[in-house]
């Protein structure tokens, strides 16, 4: 028989159950923290979304553990942009990019209303009064993207929204936060499966739209999670009596549904493409998966959807730990699994090739490990669910 000494370092080769947490160690939301810490003493080279998410991430760790090693981190890092006049080193508000927006949520950690944050928040709302708009009031995702709306842009613009107008008394633009929500489940739903497309073109010209319906081929895990990110966290602030709360909690749980449809039955995590997995180059996808765990997990316990879907969450964190998650040789976690980036048109790869929204472009992006577009979820999804 196998000695528990000998059966447990099997496991770590195997990477299985010694990675989940015991009662004795870090929690796991900690234990990733200090590794980004550790090895990115500064984020990022420019103001990124991809900084906001990570930096959002430990910034809501160590106000719960009131850790300011963590808090003086994460300051750090935005002070780095944030000059003493509220301007923000390398952002230009005339690129009317949505992705530009995410940072900013950490703002308001920061005592907002101290003059350089608050200016500094005050210009990234005036992108949001300026930004270029559809038809139907949705914002375009970037300038150089006409008419499209995507996913993505549902989390880097909603969250910063819906928090300035509730700390900053703007309560008619809980009317605009809603309608983008809205428009994208309007227009971006699929009816037979509930998933959400990657995106949509109001003027269906895109080389990749419909032509009847203007979105783009293929659900993205990490688009929906995304959205479904964006929405839970919009409605952390979003007033109880607002005429379409209703609507974006039914949108909430129909968009679960869906996804919790498409759980991957083995291994409790989620597909690159979500809907086809069995198709030759689909993989299990972290970012993905840990968007979906934390906002399964969240919504489960803010009542949005009933309590039992926190146990898809745990079932997919566990998964998660088992698919992408090792320890190093130096104690620092690493994250595996992880989609570098995905599009739409734009420019060509290096490789020459085209962003064009097929399953193709999609499995053929590069997979990388410790990028912060699935370590923040990750953060995210540990520190829900108290693991």
């Amino acid at each position: 028989m196998m000695t528990s000494t000998l059966r447990a370092c099997a496991l770590v080769v195997l990477g299985a159950a010694p990675l989940l947490s015991q009662p004795s160690e870090k929690p796991w939301s900690l234990r990733v923290s200090e590794a980004v810490i550790a090895r990115t003493p500064q984020t990022t080279a420019r103001w990124d979304y991809t900084a906001g998410v990570v930096l959002g991430a430990i910034q809501r760790v160590g106000e719960s553990r009131h850790d300011a090693r963590l808090l003086d981190y994460v300051k750090r890092n935005m002070d780095r942009w944030i000059k003493p006049d509220g301007t923000i080193d390398g952002y230009k508000m005339e690129e009317f990019n949505l992705d530009q927006i995410a940072q900013g949520r950490v703002l308001f950690s920061l005592q907002p209303k101290v003059a350089r944050y608050r200016k500094a928040a005050d210009l990234l709302r005036e992108q949001l009064r300026r930004q270029p708009r559809t038809a139907e009031g949705g914002f375009w995702h970037k300038q150089i993207y006409p008419q499209q709306m995507w996913l993505d842009g549902l989390f880097m613009a909603e969250p910063f929204y819906a928090q300035y107008a509730a700390t900053f008394n703007e309560p008619h633009a809980f009317d605009d936060v809603a309608k983008q929500f809205l428009l994208m489940a309007r227009h971006a739903r699929d009816p037979r499966t509930g998933l959400m497309y990657h995106a949509w073109d109001a003027a269906r010209k895109q080389p990749w739209a419909d032509s009847v319906t203007g979105v783009s081929p293929q659900f993205w895990g990490r688009a929906m999670g995304w959205y479904l990110v964006g929405l839970v966290e919009t409605l952390d602030v979003f007033p109880l009596t607002h005429k379409d709360r209703v609507g974006l909690v039914h949108v909430l749980r129909d968009a679960v549904d869906a996804v919790a449809r498409v759980q991957d039955p083995v291994s409790g995590m989620w597909w690159q493409i979500l809907d086809q997995p069995n198709r030759a180059g689909n993989y299990l996808e972290t970012s993905a998966s840990s968007m979906f765990t934390y906002a399964i997990a969240k919504a489960a316990r803010r009542g949005y959807i009933d309590p039992t879907y926190r146990q898809i969450a745990q079932r997919a964190f566990d998964g998660i730990l088992r698919q992408a998650v090792s320890v190093g040789t130096d104690g620092l976690v690493t994250i595996g699994g992880i989609n570098q980036v995905a599009g739409l048109g734009g420019s060509p790869r290096a490789d020459g090739a085209v962003r064009d929204g097929t399953f193709r472009y999609y499995v053929t992006e590069p997979v990388v490990s410790d990028d912060f577009k699935g370590v923040g979820p990750f953060i995210l999804a540990a520190h829900e669910l108290g693991r």
